[in-house]
C-alpha cells in the first residue's frame, strides 16, 4: 500500500485519467473529491463488498440453473 500525506486543496493522479483531491478534513473525517471516467464505477467498500457478494451468489445460482436445466433435457431425452 501506497502512503501519502496531503493537505487540503492537493490532489494526486493515478494513471492518466483519475484525480483525488483532499477537501477537507473535519475531526477524524476526509473529505475526498474524485474525478474519474463515466465509465469507471467508483463504490465505497462496504457497497464494493456487498456487490461481490450478490455476483458471487448470483453467479452460484447460474451454475445451479444450469445443473438443473441439463438434467431436466437429459430426462426430456
Amino acid at each position: 500500500m501506497l502512503i501519502l500525506t496531503r493537505r487540503p486543496g492537493e490532489s494526486l493522479h493515478i494513471g492518466d485519467n483519475i484525480k483525488i483531491t483532499v477537501l477537507g478534513i473535519q475531526g477524524r473525517q476526509v473529505k475526498l473529491g474524485i474525478a474519474v471516467p463515466e465509465s469507471t464505477a467508483v463504490y465505497r467498500e462496504e457497497v464494493y463488498e456487498r456487490v461481490c457478494e450478490e455476483n458471487r451468489l448470483a453467479l452460484m445460482a447460474a451454475e445451479n440453473d444450469l445443473l438443473a436445466a441439463a438434467q431436466l433435457w437429459k430426462r426430456q431425452k
